[in-house]
Order: C-alpha cells, then sequence, then structure tokens
C-alpha cells in the first residue's frame, strides 16, 4: 500500500509539482488521474471527511465554474461539493494528496512538503 495518494491532473503544473516533490521525498506513491477516473459519490465523501481544508476549497474557481453558472452558494456544504464535482470532475482542486485520515489540497506548492514530511 502506498503511503500517500495524489488525486493527480498530468496538465497542471502544481500537480506535477506534487508528484515530484514525493519522488524526491522518496515516499510510495500511488497516483490517481481523476479526469480518468472521476471519483465517486462515497469517495468523494471520504475525502472531503479528511480534507483539512474547508469543503468548498475542493472545487476550482476558474472560468468553467462560471461557465457552470455556479457560485459560491452553490458549494457551501459537503451535499453541494459532491453534487457539483459528480457533475463537473473538471472542477476538482488538484493536487490533492491523501495519507491515511489526512488529506490537503497541494495548493499552494509549499503545503506539500511539510504533508509529505509529516508522518
Amino acid at each position: 500500500m502506498a503511503d500517500v495518494t495524489i488525486l493527480h491532473n498530468s496538465r497542471c503544473s502544481t500537480s506535477r509539482h506534487a508528484l515530484s516533490a514525493a519522488g524526491e521525498a522518496g515516499t510510495d506513491v500511488e497516483v490517481i488521474e481523476y479526469l480518468k477516473t472521476p471519483l465517486d459519490e462515497a469517495a468523494l465523501r471520504e475525502l472531503l471527511g479528511k480534507l483539512e481544508d474547508e469543503p468548498g476549497a475542493l472545487v476550482r474557481r476558474d472560468p468553467a465554474f462560471a461557465a457552470a453558472g455556479l457560485t459560491e452558494s452553490d458549494v457551501a456544504t459537503v451535499d453541494q461539493v459532491v453534487a457539483v464535482l459528480l457533475e463537473h470532475p473538471r472542477l476538482m482542486q488538484r493536487p490533492v494528496l491523501v495519507r491515511g485520515d489526512r488529506a490537503i489540497i497541494g495548493r499552494p506548492k509549499e503545503r506539500v512538503a511539510g504533508f509529505l514530511a509529516t508522518p
């Protein structure tokens, strides 16, 4: 079993940085390309339960967010975040690092090293 799971988007430089940092730290990593293998409802709820950030932080606020007609009030609760990410998996923040019962969003990049260094 891997030490850390990284929910990864290979097109994202911050996500690539997290993967590289894990390799440099000698961390055994499981990589999940969440756009190729989107999380289901149960996995999203489990992730949100581990996330050290507020649930709404898991949703990117990029042009696709606005194009989908979403507002802050649409991602205020766990149920809403799950519904949005089930419908729009591309809106999930990346990278997300998971170790045991803890998870973080690897933004800014500096968060990654601290997370990898903490068992």
